[in-house]
C-alpha cells in the first residue's frame, strides 16, 4: 500500500509501506488520507472506552492521546472477549540496528499494556531474514541482530509465562525440539513437526503474483526473496503456525498491535484467511513516532541525531533535545510572548504527548506554552527530564537480561498458563 494505490497527482503525495514512509515535499503524513486508502477504521471514544470496562485498567496513554489511533476488527476480538473466548496477541520486529529508538519501543510497550490487562499469550516475531534481504546484511549478523534486539523486547516487562520470541531463521520449517515438564523430577524432548512452513505455502499459494506487486510494488530488479516474504509476517496470525501453543485451538483470534506501515502485510493476511479457514486477524495500528527534526515520517536510522535511543546517556539526550529537537516556539522571547508556540509542530509537546504520564501537567504545558507563558527552554528541560528517566529505566531493566533468559523466551515450549 503506497503512493501506487493513488490516482494522478495523489499518487505521488504519500508514500507509506513497510520499507518507506514518506510525503510530497518533507510535509506531514494525512493518516485521514491513509485511513481511507488503507481501508482500516478510525479507533473511537467508544472502543477505548469499552477497553477500560472490560479490563477493570485505565486506558494506555498511547490510547488516550490517539496514538493508536486506527483498527480493523479490534470491535471483533472486544466481542469474542466479553463473550469469554480466547485470543493471542502477535507483534514483531525487524532487527537491523545493535540499539532500538524510542520509536521502536512505542509498538512494545503497548503490546505489554494489552498484554497485562486482556491476560492473553503473545508471539514476537524478530524478522532476521527480512533483514538479511532487505538491508544486505549476512545471515549471522542479522540473527545476531536479533538476540540484542530481544534483549530489549525483554526489557519491556513482559511475562516469559505467557510470551513466545521466535526469530524467522530459527523456528521456520523443519521440526523443532519441545520441551514438556511433566510432574517433576521427569523431563522429556520431544521432536514434532512446525506448521509455520506449511502455512506459509498454503498462503504463498492463494496471492498471485500481480497481487503481491499491486500491494508492495515490487519490481523486476527485486530478488524472489524480497517477492516471497510477506507470506513469512502472514503467517504468525494463524494459531496453527505454533502447535506447540495452540495445538486444538485453530479457532483462536490474532490481534496484532503494530504501526500502520505494516497495514499492507495483513490486508493481504486478512484476504487469505477466509480461504485457509481461519479469523482474519484483527489489528490495532499507531502512527508514527516523529524524528527530533520534525514530523515528517518516520526517524532515519542513518541519522543518529533524529532519535534519542534506548542507549544515550543523559547527556546525549539533552543535547539532543536542545540542538536538534524542532520548536513551535517564536524566533524572540517579546513575539513568544505575544503569539505563543505553535503545538501543531512542536517536537517537545509531541514527545511529552508520547511519554508524559500526567495528562493534568501535560495540558498545563499545552495551555501554558500555546499561550506564550511558557518558553520552549522550560518544555526542552521537562522533556530532558522525562526521557532520562524512561531510558534510564529500560537500561537498567535491559542490564539484568541474561542470555538464558532470552533462550527462556525464546525456548519452544508450552505455555500453560498463558490465559490465565
Amino acid at each position: 500500500m503506497s503512493a501506487k494505490d493513488g490516482e494522478g497527482e495523489a499518487e505521488a503525495e504519500q508514500v507509506v509501506n513497510p520499507w518507506e514512509v514518506s510525503a510530497k515535499d518533507g510535509g506531514k503524513i494525512d493518516y485521514d488520507k491513509l485511513i481511507d486508502k488503507f481501508g482500516c477504521q478510525r479507533l473511537e471514544k467508544s472502543l477505548i472506552d469499552r477497553v477500560h470496562r472490560l479490563t477493570s485498567r485505565p486506558p494506555h496513554v498511547f490510547l488516550r492521546r490517539g496514538v493508536f489511533f486506527a483498527h480493523r476488527d479490534f470491535n471483533e476480538i472486544l466481542d469474542a472477549y466479553e463473550r469469554g473466548d480466547k485470543f493471542y496477541l502477535y507483534t514483531g520486529r525487524g532487527p537491523s540496528s545493535e540499539a532500538l529508538h524510542l520509536g521502536h519501543l512505542v509498538p512494545f510497550m503497548f503490546t505489554k499494556y494489552l498484554q497485562d490487562a486482556f491476560k492473553v499469550p503473545l508471539v514476537i516475531q524478530l524478522t532476521d531474514d527480512e533483514k538479511c534481504m532487505w538491508k544486505n546484511l549476512s545471515v549471522e549478523e542479522s540473527k545476531r541482530l536479533a538476540r540484542e534486539n530481544a534483549k530489549d523486547i525483554i526489557a519491556c516487562g513482559f511475562d516469559v509465562s505467557k510470551t513466545f520470541i521466535f526469530s524467522d531463521f530459527n523456528y521456520v520449517g523443519g521440526y523443532v525440539l519441545l520441551i514438556c515438564i511433566f510432574p517433576p523430577p521427569k523431563l522429556a524432548s520431544i521432536l514434532i513437526l512446525s506448521t509455520f512452513y506449511e502455512n506459509m505455502v498454503r498462503i504463498d499459494k492463494c496471492v498471485t503474483y500481480n497481487k503481491v506487486v499491486g500491494i508492495f510494488g515490487f519490481t523486476g530488479e527485486d530478488h524472489i526473496g524480497k517477492i516471497s516474504f510477506p507470506a513469512v509476517q502472514a503467517a504468525p496470525s494463524f494459531p496453527s503456525s505454533f502447535p506447540h501453543l495452540f495445538s486444538g485451538k485453530n479457532d483462536l483470534r490474532c490481534m496484532i498491535p503494530c504501526a500502520i506501515d505494516q497495514d499492507p502485510y495483513f490486508r493481504m493476511t486478512r484476504d487469505v484467511a477466509p480461504r485457509l479457514g481461519y479469523h482474519k486477524p484483527a489489528l490495532i495500528e499507531s502512527s508514527f513516532f516523529p524524528a527530533l527534526q520534525g514530523e515528517t515520517g518516520k526517524m532515519s536510522a542513518s541519522d543518529p541525531n533524529s532519535a534519542i535511543y534506548v542507549t544515550d546517556s543523559g547527556k546525549d539526550i539533552k543535547n539532543k533535545v536542545n540542538k536538534y529537537a524542532f520548536s513551535g516556539g517564536q524566533d524572540s522571547v517579546e513575539k513568544h510572548r505575544k503569539y505563543g508556540a505553535n503545538l501543531e509542530v512542536d517536537i517537545p509537546i509531541k514527545y511529552l504527548g508520547f511519554f508524559l504520564e500526567d495528562d493534568a501537567e501535560l495540558e498545563h504545558i499545552r495551555r501554558e506554552y500555546g499561550a506564550g507563558r511558557m518558553l520552549t527552554g522550560e518544555v526542552k528541560k521537562r522533556l530532558i527530564e522525562v526521557l532520562t528517566e524512561l531510558v534510564e529505566r529500560h537500561r537498567r531493566a535491559r542490564a539484568a537480561v541474561t542470555d538464558e533468559m532470552v533462550d527462556a523466551f525464546m525456548a519452544v515450549r508450552p505455555l500453560p498458563n498463558m490465559f490465565s
